[in-house]
């Protein structure tokens, strides 16, 4: 599988469909996470817990890949996130609205499998979001 169809899996099988048993298809079982939501999570196990909680939160979670460019053993996606606030996240109470934000991944990959994975949110511009939808109610 190439680079950019590797990442285009990750996202639609685990984050856009859930589907947290097709983990182990493009991660490593050593799999090491930073996501801008949290520290440094190593294995499977551990990875599919905060996606599950991410998509608890935000029904209809979705990432969208707007830009991927591959170098080598690395590949790196502009994204475009979103979903509806429905439980509690990020110290705010749910609204029921769609959150969207913007955010970049940073892949290494080994053994044509996803070894590591930084992303990068703009969890400013999203507690924003979550502010200001907070105070609509």
């Amino acid at each position: 599988m190439s680079t950019p169809n590797l990442v285009e899996a990750f996202y639609s099988r685990i984050w856009n469909q859930g589907d947290l048993a097709a983990s182990s298809d493009p991660l490593a079982k050593d799999f090491r996470f930073r996501g801008s939501l949290g520290s440094e999570l190593r294995g499977l196990d551990a990875f599919c817990e905060y996606v599950r909680s991410v998509r608890e939160a935000l029904a209809e979670y979705n990432c969208e890949i707007l830009d991927c460019v591959t170098e080598q053993n690395k590949a790196f996606a502009k994204m475009h996130f979103s979903g509806v606030h429905v439980a509690k996240w990020r110290g705010y109470q749910p609204t029921g609205k769609r959150v969207r934000w913007l955010g970049a991944a940073l892949f290494r990959i080994e053994d044509e499998l996803i070894s590591e994975l930084w992303v990068l949110g703009d969890l400013i511009g999203l507690d924003a979001v979550l502010k200001a939808n907070a105070n609509s109610k």
